[in-house]
């Protein structure tokens, strides 16, 4: 019985030591688990101190992490040990990382502050000026395809670009005139190397071209004014057009048009691609079924080689080559006012080369370096009846410059350029010959400062030097953009521009110095799902323009003597929304310009800047037909001119210019283009300005004849057929 109680005493025991062992392992275990447990506080806020809610705050490398309320605020625990990464992260900030030690105790992190980070997806741009038509950009504007669809262009891209804001139509000059300036102020280039006598030559008021066929490039940047310090040499603005990249397939591409025709030919693969084309135009036949209202002797001819090739690096840069060959030519007898019979005759050939190269690439730590250089050749041999002149331009361009990202805030420009240009004038029959030879260096630097996704300041300055007259310069350019919302922003664009006078002045007077603008350039931009709005206001001034005395073709005494001005606004508006199958867009620009340059003697309003210049243009495609009608009509209020009959200079003006143009482009298979086009099809006498004779008449009249169109109407009929495997594939698909 003794035994028992013991060995149940014992058991009791047992139990009871099990429980205190029990209990006392609980309690240790659960401080233990206590102190083993961090906990984390604090509010979140961006660099303007409001409050950031939704951001993600984690222990990196673990799941334990949270999200901040609407105050910012966070809190939450980790049973995490010692040292610890503690990030934190929202769309569209920097991603900020913070060391914090865990020891089992509440760490209060008061404000952690994130910074807005700047992509190319939501910062600004600057539009103050700018033009852009690429379609690898958000705010496009003119696409390359429309250069070739837009009915008064003819595939002319200069033809396409006097449709938008700033420029004016002069029919029997053909280039570009921008916001009163004259055609010799825009400079253009390719893949951002200047390209010398980029139009092709002509003479007797028949209107020229640009060389280049618009399926070389992806994209163009049309300026019209404030223009980035990368570029220069350009009073009113510059035109820059960038060349595709590897072409996506072999192909043959065969034109046959009512002026002539070509072939282009494609090889390609995924590192590299080179297309190789020729052409040739007469407008003899074409004379010979619509007569002409000159009286040519032998009509516009001419051929062209062309040859551009692209090839992809091992480390991610890309090498284009471009090299482009023609000559051509025309002659007619320019009548003379109050002399009986055909006039004098005017017989020119060109000659011209045009070769470059470039290189740029991409590295580490956001460094992007290009080079290349450009090599221009140009021989015009002029006859003006008896009289024989030969003019020859050779023009030579190198450039380097890179680009340094220092952040998504900071980027930086820094580049050097060397032109070297050579000029001569000489009468071959009579061994005479007058010519300069002009070296000129040239650096510029441009940095971009985000202080925000909102707000964008840039900074230029670009410095030049020239040998022949010995003069150094100093052009400082600003410009900021803001953004208003998501589909509106506004930019301002203020700089000093500088550009050498024409050669033919500078033959005559190698003393000339820089003439010079300063800009002044208000934007307002506005896009959103296929609207485009654009308005801006402008003003330019200019100083040092050259004055001369006696007749403009045979000058004397050339000084930088004049000056002048330019303001006013344009309106650009492009709907491809509101109707189905359907893009419109029209312009309006009100330009008030005065300058005293060339034989003036005072300011007057020059004959290629009218006040009021209104465009509109409408492409529907038909899916039916296969088909995209276009329209456009251009006009302006007219062009002043001198009357001699009547007292002072540019006292005159013609009546408006007025040009309805229609196209129908049809496509019977993917293949297969045919395009019909129609300039002026209402045959509107159009006229630029008189010709006045020497001396009056015996009823001392100074007589007069018009300078008009080449002919009332131009008809333009083309069949464009591409041979490839891939039986989608046509040319629309090189735009």
């Amino acid at each position: 019985m003794i035994a028992e109680s013991r060995a149940l005493l014992i058991q009791m025991n047992r139990a009871m030591y099990l429980r205190i062992l029990l209990f006392f392992c609980y309690f240790f275990l659960i401080q233990q688990v206590a102190w083993g447990q961090t906990t984390l506080k604090g509010r979140v806020l961006d660099d303007k101190g409001l409050a950031l809610p939704g951001a993600n705050i984690l222990i990196k490398g673990s799941y334990d992490g949270t999200t901040s309320d609407v105050d910012g605020r966070f809190e939450f625990q980790t049973k995490k040990e010692g040292f610890q990464i503690l990030v934190f992260q929202l769309m569209g900030f920097k991603k900020v990382e913070t060391t914090i030690e865990c020891l089992g105790e509440e760490i209060t992190l008061e404000e952690i502050e994130l910074k807005e980070e700047i992509t190319q997806m939501n910062a600004v741009t600057i539009s103050a000026g700018a033009l852009e038509a690429s379609d690898e950009n958000k705010a496009v504007v003119l696409r390359p395809l429309d250069i070739v669809t837009t009915p008064s262009a003819m595939g002319d891209i200069t033809g396409a670009l006097q449709t938008l804001p700033g420029t004016a139509t002069v029919g029997n000059d053909g280039r570009l005139f921008v916001r009163g300036g004259d055609a010799s102020e825009v400079g253009i280039y390719v893949d951002g190397l200047f390209v010398g006598n980029a139009y092709g030559s002509t003479t007797g008021n028949v209107p020229t071209r640009t060389r280049f066929n618009p399926n070389l490039f992806k994209g163009t940047f049309f300026s019209t004014g404030g223009y980035t310090a990368e570029f220069g040499q350009a009073l009113s603005s510059t035109l820059a057009l960038n060349t595709k990249d590897l072409s996506l397939r072999n192909q043959g591409d065969l034109s046959i048009m009512s002026v002539g025709g070509g072939y282009s030919h494609t090889l390609a693969n995924e590192k590299q691609s080179i297309t190789a084309s020729a052409n040739y135009f007469d407008l003899g036949p074409y004379q010979k079924l619509i007569n002409q209202n000159f009286d040519f002797e032998r009509p516009a001819y001419g051929w062209d080689l062309e040859a551009a090739g692209q090839k992809s690096l091992k480390k991610g840069g890309l090498i284009k080559a471009l090299v482009r060959t023609e000559a051509g030519g025309l002659s007619l007898w320019q009548p003379q006012p109050g002399i009986d019979g055909r006039g004098v005759l005017l017989d020119l050939n060109n000659s011209y080369t045009y070769a470059q190269t470039n290189w740029k690439n991409a590295f580490a730590k956001g460094w992007t370096l290009f080079g290349g250089a450009s090599y221009s050749h140009n021989v015009d041999n002029l006859g003006f009846d008896s009289l024989k002149i030969k003019n020859t331009a050779n023009t030579l361009h190198a450039k380097t410059y890179s680009v340094k990202d220092f952040s998504d805030r900071v980027s930086m420009k820094l580049g050097v350029e060397y032109f070297q240009q050579n000029y001569s004038e000489a009468l071959p029959e009579m061994d005479l010959t007058r010519n300069f030879e002009d070296q000129r260096i040239f650096a510029f630097t441009e940095w971009d400062w985000y202080l925000s996704s909102k707000l964008v300041f840039r900074a230029g300055l670009r410095a030049g030097r020239s040998s022949l007259n010995e003069q150094t310069w100093l052009d400082p350019r600003f410009s900021f953009a803001y953004q208003l919302s998501e589909t509106s922003k506004v930019s301002l664009a203020a700089g000093f521009f500088s550009q050498m006078p024409v050669d033919n002045y500078r033959v005559l007077n190698p003393e000339l110095q820089n003439s010079t603008s300063n800009h002044l350039i208000a934007n307002y931009f506005y896009q959103k799902e296929g609207i485009t709005f654009r308005a801006e206001a402008f003003y330019k001034s200019y100083n040092q323009l050259v004055t001369l005395e006696g007749d403009p073709m045979n000058p004397s005494f050339l000084e930088n003597g004049g000056e002048g001005y330019a303001q006013g606004f344009d309106i650009f508006f492009r709907d491809q929304k509101s109707f189905k199958n359907t893009d419109y867009w029209v312009t309006y620009s009100f330009v008030d310009s005065e300058r005293q340059f060339d034989q003036f003697e005072a300011r007057v309003q020059p004959s290629y800047a009218p006040r009021h210049n209104f465009s509109l243009v409408v492409k529907h495609f038909i899916k039916p037909l296969k088909s995209q009608p276009g329209i456009s009509f251009s006009m302006n209020d007219g062009f002043t001119y001198t009357d001699p009959n009547q007292p002072g200079q540019m006292n005159a003006k013609t009546k408006s210019f007025q040009s309805l143009s229609l196209s129908w482009s049809y496509l019977p298979k993917p293949n297969l283009i045919i395009h019909f086009a129609c300039t002026n099809v209402l045959g509107r006498d159009n006229v630029f300005g008189y010709n006045f004779s020497q001396t009056p008449n015996g009823d001392g009249v100074f007589t007069s004849l018009p300078s008009g169109q080449v002919a009332p109407r131009f008809l333009f009929v083309g069949v464009f057929l591409t041979l490839s495997k891939d039986k989608t594939a046509n040319q629309l698909n090189n735009l």
